[in-house]
């Protein structure tokens, strides 16, 4: 008898995962239907639900996340928080990022050191924040880091310059330490030929979606900003 019910129960549960999985694939079929006839010319990536019934995530074509309420049409912008303090949206956005972790052309950055922990990070020379993040690790042996350069030219200026510098230099990563410790921030930097490597830095930082710095990724978990807190949780694990 026992032998019968075996096989029938995994029948039953099959079909029962696989009904679930036409009713999200409806359901998801609805909301994009929705979204299209409310916003014709939105340019989205991925559709997700949220932990609010009725309100969907949805990551648009830079990258960003915006709600939608299929039911009503309505759209909102802004960060999703549970009653316990965990920010959904950063939680979200932080999964979607450490996925892209393929993409970095690991032997096109500038390497600093030789730690158990790998940390990826793309800075702008003359980003404070991005700053504080190189503070945190110099001098440290327990990272290996992979740095790509990724200046955001409408916020400063000299940064395009400096990151050119950096990576046609002999030595990177002496002439990374040299930047941003702002050896060069009252005079200009020594005149370089460009080689062509900010250019393919700058490419991979738009194709993973990223339109701010400083960005970081910590033995594969993304944090976004200068978080030490954060940073010192995962180089523990």
């Amino acid at each position: 008898m026992l032998r019968c019910i075996l096989p029938l129960f995994l029948l039953l549960s099959f079909l029962s995962l696989s009904a679930c999985a036409a009713q999200q694939k409806d359901l998801s079929s609805d909301v994009s239907a929705a979204l299209s006839t409310h916003y014709p010319q939105l340019k989205y990536q991925l559709i997700s639900p949220t932990p609010v019934t009725g309100v969907y995530e949805v990551v648009v074509e830079n990258g960003e996340v915006i709600y939608f309420v299929p039911a009503s049409g309505h759209m909102f912008f802004g960060e999703l928080w549970t009653a316990d303090a965990r920010n959904l949206t950063r939680e979200s956005k932080n999964k979607r990022m450490a996925s892209k972790l393929e993409i970095f052309p690991l032997d096109q950055a500038i390497k600093i050191g030789d730690g158990p922990n790998q940390v990826i990070e793309v800075t702008d020379p003359d980003c404070p924040f991005c700053r504080h993040g190189s503070d945190f690790f110099a001098g440290r042996d327990d990272v290996t880091r992979y740095v790509f350069l990724f200046p955001l030219d409408q916020l400063h200026p000299q940064a395009a310059a400096k990151a050119r510098y950096i990576l046609a230099a002999e030595d990177q990563e002496l002439a990374y330490e040299e930047v941003f410790s702002g050896q060069y921030d009252s005079r200009p930097v020594p005149d370089v030929t460009d080689n062509g490597q900010l250019d393919l830095h700058r490419k991979v930082a738009r194709k993973i979606g990223i339109s701010g710095t400083p960005q970081f990724w910590i033995n594969g978990q993304h944090i976004s900003g200068f978080n030490p807190q954060q940073f010192e949780k995962l180089l523990n694990k």
